[in-house]
């Protein structure tokens, strides 16, 4: 049983819990999404905790984090770093970007110009970084938390294809509820400063050894061939969907597997079940998928399309 995973991802959560109210949800699919080793874009409209979010997760995995405002002047070597010329003792030394950190936060992705976006894809998928052609690698856990307004489109440069299905899950950011939000104004009235974490009593509970024994686990647990078949036939599905334009690629099947096993291991199983699936379905593949003009125009979602794939099929038992 995969009882390590289990108890790290709970007590991460709890203490997440300590300063983010109302945000269950977001919460576990970061969790999940890290420990599955993926990338994740975080979109909801200003001030609902996006940033603070994955701050406190760096905090409470005692992780290095980083954060860079992306802004339609940005270079990719704002972000990579650049080699700088020493006169006294005449050679270069690389000046190290954001981008060398182990959470990077990435806000407002969608306002970088398209190089700087291209910039980040290589780090997403090689966890390394190359500067004036010279590879520079990047932590175990490297992990990109990108953040991206769904309303205000004027001077954004939508995210490409190819960037958008390097992210393991696009998570929901909503507004709390009306009851979360009053415990929310209560903590701040009480004092609560998100600028000072450790004061609100937020405590270290894993550390990146921690992570990647549970990442070990999680390659430990069981996938029959039924459950496989079932991932895959959701991707097809989605291919052959007259809603969709363009369906989800081969990466989606792969990553949708991967956070399954890593979900089922934080929920103390050691074997994936049907349910794990259908849950993580949605952020895994939402923004994998290109709605017809015609059936953006009827107001359908990505996820709309998603649910009519998942009752189309028979579930395995």
């Amino acid at each position: 049983m995969p009882e390590q995973t289990q108890q790290v991802a709970e007590s991460v959560a709890t203490e997440m819990r300590k300063v983010i109210v109302g945000q269950d949800t977001p919460i576990e699919h970061i969790i999940c999404a890290v420990l599955a080793g993926g990338h994740v874009l975080l979109e909801g409209v200003p001030g609902t905790a996006k940033t603070l979010m994955v701050r406190a997760l760096a905090h409470v995995v005692d992780c290095e984090f980083k954060r860079v405002q992306l802004t339609p002047d940005l270079m990719p070597s704002d972000i990579l770093g650049t080699n700088v010329f020493q006169m006294h003792t005449s050679t270069f030394e690389l000046r190290k970007g954001p981008i060398f950190t182990t959470f990077l936060l990435a806000d407002e992705i969608n306002r970088a110009p398209a190089k700087t976006q291209s910039a980040l894809l290589e780090a997403m998928q090689e966890r390394q970084a190359t500067i004036d052609g010279v590879p520079h690698r990047l932590p175990d856990l490297f992990t990109v938390f990108a953040t991206q307004n769904p309303i205000e489109y004027e001077g954004t440069y939508p995210l490409p294809e190819a960037q958008l299905d390097r992210f393991m899950f696009k998570v929901i950011v909503n507004y709390p509820s009306a009851d979360s939000e009053n415990r929310m104004l209560v903590r701040h009235h009480q004092g609560f400063d998100p600028q000072h974490l450790e004061q609100a009593g937020l405590n270290k509970a894993a550390d990146a050894p921690t992570i990647r024994a549970s990442q070990e686990e999680i390659k430990q647990v069981v996938v029959e061939d039924g459950i496989i078949g079932y991932i895959a036939a959701i991707t097809r599905g989605t291919r052959e969907s007259p809603t969709l334009l363009l369906g989800c690629s081969p990466r989606a099947s792969v990553m949708l597997l991967l956070a399954s096993k890593a979900l089922a291991a934080m929920r103390g199983r050691s074997y994936v079940i049907p349910d794990d699936v259908k849950y993580l379905a949605f952020p895994a593949l939402r923004h994998r998928v290109l709605l017809r003009p015609e059936a953006d125009i009827e107001g359908l979602t990505g996820d709309d399309a998603i649910a009519a794939v998942l009752q189309a099929l028979e579930v395995p038992r």
